[in-house]
């Protein structure tokens, strides 16, 4: 899948991908997809929970090698 903006967040543990998540999608247009990249098994749980809460669309996940991949489509 396509992404307009890519966050590595390789190696931070929880609540760093989320907040560099936060950060990088604000600076989005509406509708554009930011891929977020992490090794923090806890941040399929949280990105998904924060996608809903926010409004914005979890379009797919999966993981490869350990390394958890998401694409979120900014609202």
């Amino acid at each position: 899948m396509n992404a307009d903006k890519v966050l590595d967040a390789k190696g931070l543990a929880c609540p760093m991908p989320i907040v560099k998540t936060k950060k990088a999608i604000e600076e989005l247009q509406s509708n554009q997809i930011l891929e977020v990249q992490t090794t923090d098994k806890g941040s399929q749980n949280d990105l998904i929970g924060w996608a809903n809460s926010t409004g914005h669309t979890l379009l797919e996940s999966k993981e490869e090698g350990g390394v958890y991949s998401f694409w979120i489509k900014k609202k």
